[in-house]
């Protein structure tokens, strides 16, 4: 039986202004054919990979099991519907933290502390830069009942927007950060939308997911997809993203996926030039 999934949700966050030896034949031939079907792996697009659904059926690639869902062509009301299908199955769960961590809602706490390491390190790599007056704003995307918001980002975040497609989740948001707001550090819109956005130049997003082993599972009930972290890494690239920074979530319970946070950017990262000086390079070395 597969690894439950935990629904952790992702976080953009924006600058200011809006977000911003010798072997017989046999055994020989045996490692070549090993060797060449890693070789093979290796070359694959990681987005090209074979997956499995919750009921247990694979699929070649990404592109056959989408065409099962919505179609050769992507039929554009299919689309949709798959979509809405997702949000019809988060309506019919409770609005609690509970509830939007499916049943695992004692993970919340470990979930917060690995978020808030990372997101340190960020502010001061990132967006600070030495300034601590700055006017912060943040997008918690696909906020739920504002966990994220209440719990991490109202304390480091003048302005937290929300966006939420579950107008149950985002009524009971709003409750939820109604006792938490100062004049300095508050939830401001709640937005009950799905979510097509962009990213100011400067900005960064930071996605924080569920990590399949290899290749994708489709889970038929909610219409999630877990994906592996090459998976994901190919992803990001043909978004034109550029990974910036990432950290793997420590202390969940081991029968949940692994979860690994990512911080992209849009901005291209610059070279590093690594230079070997000239006494170590002409150093005698020992070969292996």
């Amino acid at each position: 039986m597969g690894k439950r999934p935990i629904r952790i949700r992702s976080l953009p966050l924006q600058p200011p202004k809006r977000y911003l030896a010798a072997v017989d034949d046999d055994v020989c031939f045996a490692l070549h054919r090993k060797c060449v079907r890693i070789n093979l792996e290796e070359s694959l697009d990681p987005m090209e990979v074979c997956g499995v659904d919750s009921e247990g059926k694979e699929f070649n690639s990404a592109k056959e099991m989408w065409r099962e869902e919505i179609g050769e062509e992507g039929d554009e009301t299919k689309k949709t519907q798959w979509y809405r299908d997702g949000v019809s199955y988060w309506e019919g769960v409770e609005a609690s933290v509970d509830g939007v961590l499916g049943g695992y809602g004692h993970v919340n706490d470990a979930d917060i502390i690995g978020s808030e390491v990372f997101l340190k390190i960020l502010l001061q790599e990132r967006l600070l830069n030495g300034e601590t007056n700055q006017h912060l704003v943040a997008l918690d995307c696909g906020s739920g009942v504002g966990r994220i918001t209440k719990n991490l980002l109202i304390r480091y975040f003048n302005e937290v927007d929300l966006v939420e497609p579950v107008a149950q989740f985002l009524d009971a948001a709003r409750k939820n950060l109604a006792s938490t707001a100062s004049e300095t550090h508050k939830a401001t819109n709640f937005f009950c939308v799905p979510l097509q956005g962009c990213l100011k130049p400067g900005g960064f997003f930071v996605v924080k997911e569920n990590l399949a082993k290899q290749g994708f599972v489709l889970d038929k009930e909610d219409r999630s997809i877990t994906r592996s972290d090459p998976y994901f890494k190919q992803l990001f690239r043909r978004c034109g993203l550029h990974l910036y920074q990432t950290k793997d979530q420590k202390g969940l319970p081991k029968e949940l996926f692994a979860v690994k946070m990512y911080a992209l950017t849009v901005d291209t990262p610059p070279k590093v030039h690594i230079t070997r000086s000239k006494t170590s390079s002409n150093r005698p070395q020992i070969i292996k």
